[in-house]
C-alpha cells in the first residue's frame, strides 16, 4: 500500500502540503471520457459469444448508451473506447445509421428517430483504441494515453449502471470543480467483500466527500484500511499516466490502476465521493436482472405492468 504526505485544499484552490509549502491549484475543464470495453464477458456466456456485453440491454438501452449518456450529462465532449477483437458492433453502434433512419423518416416514425438519437455521436467526437491483450485495467488506460494526453479525464466503467437522479459522473465533476486532483465514486461494503476491490485509506472525511490518504487493491478482510471501495466512476488528471506507463505488475499478475493511482496521493489532490444513487453490478447476472427491474420499475410506459408482474 503506497502511504503519502496529507494535503489540504482550500477554498481559493491551493494546495497546502504538511511541510507548510504551498501550490496554487489550476484546475482544467474536464471534457473527456474513456470507456474500457475490451472484456470478454465470459460470465454472460453463451450470450457475448456473438456481442460484446456491453451491447447487453437494460429494458431497450444497451449498457454502453447508458454509460455514454451519463458521461454527456456530466458535460464530456469526446469519448474513447478501449476495446478488443470482436468488438467492431460497439464503433458502429455510435454510427449514423443511413439506411434505417431514412426509412423512419419515409414511414412517418417519429418516436423510433428520437429514440434512435442519442445513439449517435457527433462525427470526430469518438475514437477507439485495441487493447491487444488483457493486462488489467491500468493497462487498458493506458492504452488511450494518446487521447489523454495532459488533459484531466473521466473512467466509465460500463458494468456498474448507477440509477440516480443527477447524473453520477455528474456529481464526480462537480466536487472536481472544487477540489481539482482525482475524484472517485465510493460505496461502503461488507468488510468481507474487501478482497474484491479498490479500497481506501481515508483522512479527513466531512460525511460526503472523503479524502484519500491510501489505497489497496483487494485486500483481505483483516487487512482492509477501510471498507470504502471504488466503483466504476473516476475522474483522474494526466498525472497518473507515467505511473502507468512503468506497466508494473500489481493483484492478479495484472497492471492496476489502483497502484498508479496511489502513487498520485500527496502530489495532487485526491478525494472519494459517497454519490447519491443505486449502483448495479451488470457485470454479474444477478446484478444485471436487479437492473432491469430497478429501470423498467421507473418508465411511464412501463412501471405499472412491471409493478403488477412482480405483485403476482
Amino acid at each position: 500500500m503506497f502511504h503519502a504526505p496529507r494535503t489540504v485544499v482550500t477554498c481559493s484552490n491551493v494546495l497546502i502540503f504538511n511541510d507548510g509549502s504551498k501550490v496554487t491549484l489550476v484546475i482544467k475543464p474536464l471534457r473527456k471520457a474513456v470507456l474500457p470495453v475490451a472484456g470478454l464477458g465470459t460470465r454472460f456466456l453463451p450470450a457475448t459469444k456473438a456481442m460484446p456485453k456491453e451491447m447487453l440491454t437494460v429494458v431497450d438501452k444497451p449498457l454502453i448508451q447508458y454509460a455514454i449518456d451519463e458521461a454527456r450529462a456530466a458535460g464530456i465532449e469526446e469519448f474513447c473506447l478501449i476495446t478488443g477483437r470482436g468488438k467492431d458492433s460497439l464503433i458502429d453502434y455510435f454510427d449514423v445509421a443511413f439506411e434505417l433512419e431514412t426509412t423512419l423518416r419515409e414511414r412517418n416514425k417519429q418516436d423510433a428517430l428520437d429514440a434512435l438519437a442519442p445513439s449517435t455521436i457527433e462525427a470526430g467526437a469518438l475514437i477507439a483504441v485495441r487493447q491487444q491483450e488483457p493486462l488489467g485495467l491500468g493497462h487498458a488506460i493506458w492504452c488511450a494515453r494518446s487521447f489523454i494526453g495532459d488533459d484531466p479525464f473521466a473512467i466509465l466503467l460500463p458494468d456498474d449502471l448507477v440509477k440516480s437522479d443527477v447524473a453520477c459522473l455528474k456529481q464526480l465533476v462537480e466536487t472536481y470543480n472544487q477540489t481539482g486532483g482525482n475524484v472517485v465514486a465510493v460505496t461502503e461494503v461488507p468488510r468481507e467483500h474487501t478482497s474484491r476491490y479498490g479500497i481506501l485509506k481515508t483522512g479527513k472525511d466531512d460525511g460526503r466527500v472523503v479524502e484519500v490518504t491510501g489505497l489497496v487493491e483487494k485486500p483481505k478482510p483483516e487487512e482492509a484500511p477501510s471498507n470504502l471501495s471504488i466503483i466504476g466512476r473516476y475522474v483522474l488528471t494526466a498525472d497518473v499516466m507515467p505511473h502507468l506507463s512503468k506497466l508494473e505488475r500489481g493483484a492478479g499478475g495484472e497492471v492496476q490502476l489502483t497502484d498508479a493511482m496511489a502513487k498520485t496521493i500527496g502530489h495532487v489532490p485526491f478525494h472519494g465521493l459517497r454519490y447519491e444513487g443505486q449502483r448495479f453490478d451488470c457485470g454479474n447476472k444477478l446484478g444485471y436482472l436487479e437492473a432491469q427491474i430497478a429501470m423498467s420499475i421507473d418508465r411511464p410506459d412501463l412501471g405499472d405492468s412491471v409493478r403488477a408482474f412482480l405483485k403476482n
